[in-house]
């Protein structure tokens, strides 16, 4: 039988352990909704199977800032 070859990666665990930290979420934000609105969340979370809200909320939020970010970017002119 052959053997399997291994692949030995040599990344620094200090680096892993650095970049594992700066993913870490530490600023909490809270958002208020009416009653239309939460019943749009759930709908959409029912009808796509989203599971957890913060996800959808967090993806949702950060798409528009970037997007609006790159629409905006300064001019030099």
């Amino acid at each position: 039988m052959a053997k399997k070859k291994t692949r030995k990666t040599d990344i620094d665990p200090e680096y892993l352990k650095k970049q594992k930290e700066a993913l870490v979420r530490r600023h909490r934000q809270v958002i208020y909704l009416n009653d239309s609105e939460m019943a749009a969340i759930r709908q959409y979370c029912d009808r796509f199977r989203v599971g957890t809200k913060a996800v959808l909320f967090r993806e949702a939020i950060m798409e528009k800032v970037l997007s609006e970010l790159d629409d905006n970017h300064p001019t030099l002119f």
